[in-house]
């Protein structure tokens, strides 16, 4: 097992259609887990520093953020159509393919962060005042909005490089791209928000800044392993050329992966609409617990992402039974590792959000979230990896029929109407209850056997 933890650390070239599938597993999910492990340390570190400007900070970060999951919605989306084809790619045994496949990603990325940043940023006045009727909040975070919105560029190929990496089975660069960029932001966050030694105060907005150099720094990275000769994908300046077919065919299954992570990314902002109704301070116990949630949910994102890796490859092996067994298995250690969480979340909640605020009213709002949240771990943990499973086979259909249906035909529905009777704990109780229809779902559509079929 040692060993098994420093290759996975160390990284090597393993052909993942062979051999012990838990030790493939092993492999691939450590270092994703890891390294989700650091996206959700930027949202930590973040609110940790911010929260000693007080509730109306906290309340800008957590209502940015949440306009921010349709950037993460897009990401998440090219990301599956990068993993997919990356994926399938390699266990056909075609690096050529893949790299073709790899380049054409980022430029899609490109154009996108281009499409959706620039208007948001310019736009972040509104946008922002569009969340809260607070004017306090929109006057003093604006700011923040405007440069986290202009570094879109920055999400959006971090993150779908990093797909490119993990579909290629070249997980422990990912986990080093993210190690790179919270290493930056840790060492700016402070400096920048609280003036700092020779940094300037810049209060909330330092805390944006510190966040899209880190994540920059981290693509810098990205782009110098993707053009190093010898690794899985190795791009070349005639890859980056549009290739428009492979580029339809990329978007064809990227498409649905977008309109499947905006489903569920529009719902979740729905809902940060209705608690920031009950005031900055609500929002501020509902940001904190998110965070915190977030910290458990990315690292549990690692396992799902070791499932769609092994899907895609194994696919393109002609190995489809070896595909489901990976997803099975996935599901089930993911099961093991939320389960633990959420007893921490139960049993510890007050204690975790009071790490960040000491204050009473916050800390009421953010231990029920926590706790009434958790009580749908257990079914999540298969349904987070199903879904991601679907995407790794080609499948993008499946997962965003799921969550059109359940995200806003049952779960806004239900927490408008859970809010009017139990305030801020009924929309987090309709987060519960949506979340564990969405594992039911993805269970029972697995089970048919459709995915085999996707063409990638």
């Amino acid at each position: 097992m040692i060993e098994t933890l420093k290759e996975a650390l160390r990284g090597s070239h393993q052909d993942f259609t062979e051999g012990s599938l838990k030790r493939a597993i092993a492999l691939l999910a450590i270092p994703m887990v890891l390294e989700l492990s650091m996206e959700s340390l930027f949202a930590i570190v973040n609110v940790f520093w911010v929260a000693g400007l007080g509730p109306a900070a906290v309340a800008t970060v957590g209502l940015t953020e949440a306009m921010e999951t349709i950037v993460f919605a897009v990401a998440m989306g090219l990301c599956a159509g990068a993993t997919a084809f990356v994926a399938r790619r390699i266990g056909e045994k075609d690096p050529e393919g893949a790299s073709a496949s790899a380049g054409q990603a980022v430029l899609i990325g490109i154009v996108a962060s281009v499409l959706i940043g620039v208007p948001a940023s310019i736009y972040a006045r509104p946008l922002l005042g569009f969340m809260t009727p607070d004017a306090a909040i929109v006057e003093g975070g604006f700011g923040y909005t405007t440069i986290m919105f202009g570094g879109t560029y920055s999400i959006l190929l971090i993150f779908l490089i990093n797909a490119i990496f993990r579909g290629a089975g070249d997980a422990a660069i990912a986990m080093r791209v993210l190690w790179i960029a919270n290493a930056v932001n840790l060492v700016l966050d402070p400096c920048l928000i609280f003036g700092w030694g020779p940094f300037p105060e810049m209060g909330v907005a330092g805390s944006a800044v510190a966040t899209t150099c880190g994540r920059t720094v981290g693509v810098a990275y990205q782009f110098y392993r993707l053009f190093t000769p010898g690794e899985r994908v190795t791009l070349r300046l005639w890859h980056l050329r549009p290739n428009w077919h492979l580029m339809s065919e990329m978007l064809k299954v990227s498409l649905p992966g977008m309109f499947q992570y905006l489903i569920g990314t529009a719902s979740w902002l729905m809902l940060a609409r209705i608690v920031a109704q009950f005031g900055s301070v609500a929002t501020a116990g509902y940001t904190i617990a998110i965070r915190i949630i977030i910290v458990t949910i990315l690292p549990s994102w690692g396992l799902g992402a070791a499932a769609a890796t092994l899907m895609g490859q194994n696919l393109g092996a002609g190995k489809p039974e070896r595909s489901e067994r990976a997803a099975w298995l996935c599901g089930f250690y993911n099961m093991i590792f939320l389960g633990l969480v959420s007893l921490v979340f139960i049993f510890f909640s007050e204690f975790l959000i009071r790490i960040f605020t000491q204050e009473e009213a916050v800390v009421a709002v953010g231990k029920d979230a926590l706790r009434l949240i958790s009580y749908g771990y257990l079914l999540y943990a298969y349904g987070l990896v199903l879904v991601q499973a679907f995407n790794g086979a080609g499948d993008t259909i499946t997962p965003t029929v799921i969550n059109v249906f359940c995200y806003w035909v049952f779960q806004l529905p239900l927490a408008n109407y859970l809010a009017g009777q139990m305030g801020t704990n009924g929309v987090f109780l309709a987060v519960t209850l949506t979340e564990s229809m969405i594992a039911v779902c993805g269970i029972l559509a697995f089970r048919t056997g459709r995915w085999k079929r996707a063409q990638v």
